[in-house]
């Protein structure tokens, strides 16, 4: 008995210490376009449903994909902003919009950067996900509501894991019940 109690008390901190934890949220935030001169901060923008997606570092044409369905429907959607956001360098998110089909490229949404996905490791995202030879974070999507907490997240499981937009759309509607 003196032996468990005693191990216990040696144990529990040091399982502690090896315990993951996770901060809240970011209260406040400012991301920089790499494809235009905008630039976003969270608390200029409450009172609108602000959308993250967290897109895969390197060439994604899935990231792409989602991109474009993505767009088309924020356009019919005043009341919701939707940030796309890839870690990758301002060459590469330049280089990687110009595969956007026409239509899209006509309205191409900012492609913000996050250097060394720092944003995403604040929302505490995921990594570990192998794409192309790299270690990268996992794709998700993080739905902060007008007062900018966040709502819902989506992490996808692999490259072709993503939330549909009718999933997304059926979420957000559930929300606001």
């Amino acid at each position: 008995m003196k032996t468990t109690i005693a191990s216990t008390i040696f144990i529990l901190p040091w399982l502690a210490g090896c315990m993951v934890t996770y901060g809240a949220n970011p209260e406040d935030f400012t991301l920089k376009s790499a494809t235009t001169t905008d630039k976003f901060q969270l608390a200029e923008n409450k009172g609108k449903v602000v959308v993250l997606h967290f897109l895969l570092k390197t060439e994604c044409p899935l990231c792409l994909a989602h991109t474009q369905t993505y767009t088309k429907y924020a356009a019919d959607h005043p009341d919701q902003i939707h940030l796309f956001i890839k870690p990758d360098s301002e060459a590469e998110i330049k280089e990687w919009t110009s595969h956007l089909d026409a239509e899209t490229q006509k309205s191409t949404p900012p492609i913000y950067r996050d250097p060394s996905a720092k944003l995403a490791k604040q929302f505490s995202i995921p990594n570990g996900y192998q794409f192309h030879g790299q270690t990268v974070h996992y794709p998700a999507l993080v739905a902060l509501g007008t007062n900018g907490q966040e709502l819902f997240r989506y992490v996808g499981k692999s490259n072709s894991d993503r939330l549909k937009l009718k999933d997304f759309e059926a979420k957000l509607a559930g929300m606001k019940k």
